[in-house]
């Protein structure tokens, strides 16, 4: 897969529609930082007129799973991923377009790397930030991120012994 704001967004649009429906797009990723918005529209809000805390939390989780996704192509390992945390903390309603920053690229790479060469399940924490149109904070979400080099023989069913 490209890793283009093009690329990317058709990617929800087919796999993740629920983010796609609710405005969540990539803005533009590096290999050090991923941006990603969402525009504060009916279709996200909630009863207070601001942004729906479960559309803040997608826009945010992207901004940090787009970065391992990223990662894990450039390392060429077959490498699986998963959430198994997430802490929220929430400073100003969410109105107007709210981008979600995550800029921990390097973290990432250390921790893959860190998984090739133990061969072993690596944990770790990324954060990402939702900033206003005036550039307020508005929330900081970090997720914490399982990450786990695939075993050949697990993915062929052959056996080890």
């Amino acid at each position: 897969m490209k890793f283009t704001p093009g690329h990317i967004n058709r990617f929800l649009m087919f796999k993740l529609p629920s983010a796609w429906l609710a405005g969540i797009r990539l803005k533009s990723i590096t290999d050090q930082k991923a941006i990603v918005a969402a525009r504060h529209r009916w279709i996200n809000q909630n009863p207070f007129q601001s942004m729906y805390f479960a559309v803040l939390a997608m826009g945010a989780e992207l901004s940090t799973g787009i970065l391992v996704m990223k990662k894990i192509q450039d390392s060429g390992q077959n490498i699986s991923m998963l959430v198994t945390g997430v802490q929220g903390s929430f400073t100003k309603k969410a109105r107007g377009t709210i981008r979600f920053i995550c800029d921990e690229g390097n973290m990432v790479d250390e921790k893959i790397q860190l998984a090739i060469a133990g061969g072993e399940g690596v944990q770790f924490e990324l954060t990402s930030k939702a900033f206003d149109e005036q550039d307020d904070l508005v929330c900081t979400f970090v997720f914490q991120w399982s990450i786990k080099v695939k075993s050949l023989y697990k993915k062929t069913g052959l056996k080890t012994n």
